[in-house]
């Protein structure tokens, strides 16, 4: 059984940011983390002049009794603890933004929650650190894996790997 958390940020030092999230989301996983590298990505959907994204993606293991709701509840209280502010306006700039994209096979559809995640399979910035640590995963509501999906975006949204 198996979550995977995409990361993002694009305000203040999103290296540092990201790096530290991940380590924090140890604390959420009862098995060592897989980790991405971290990626730089041009903001899709966001206001104009929204610097780009670093992005990154980790795949863990829930605790005993973990749910997709008790841990996306863990995740949006991170958010708020590295300074990330309730939102004023769609896709704005953030210190850290993470999205629960899969929890193990389930599939849910509802105001706060939908798994997977609805757009994953069409974004280069989840899709590339994905297919770093789980490119045969496929998602319950997908036929195609990590890496034929990324392969299918062809030239479409750039984004380059920060080594």
């Amino acid at each position: 059984m198996i979550a995977f958390v995409a990361l993002g940020s694009n305000l203040g030092n999103s290296r540092e940011i990201l790096l530290r999230a991940m380590d924090r989301l140890e604390k959420f996983s009862s098995a060592p983390l897989l980790r991405s590298s971290l990626w730089e990505t041009e903001p899709i959907d966001c206001p104009p002049g929204a610097a780009p994204f670093l992005n990154g993606m980790v795949g863990l293991t829930p605790l005993s009794g973990e749910t997709p709701e008790s841990l996306l509840q863990k995740l949006k209280a991170l958010e708020v603890e590295v300074g990330r502010a309730p939102k004023k306006m769609h896709n704005e700039s953030r210190p850290l933004d993470l999205d629960l994209i899969a929890f193990c096979n389930e599939i849910r559809t509802g105001p706060s929650l939908t798994l997977p995640h609805p757009r994953a399979h069409e974004r280069r910035f989840v899709l590339a650190p994905w297919n770093e640590i789980a490119p045969d995963y496929v998602m319950p509501t997908q036929t195609r894996s990590v890496r034929e999906l990324l392969a299918e975006l062809g030239s479409k949204q750039a984004a380059r790997r920060i080594v």
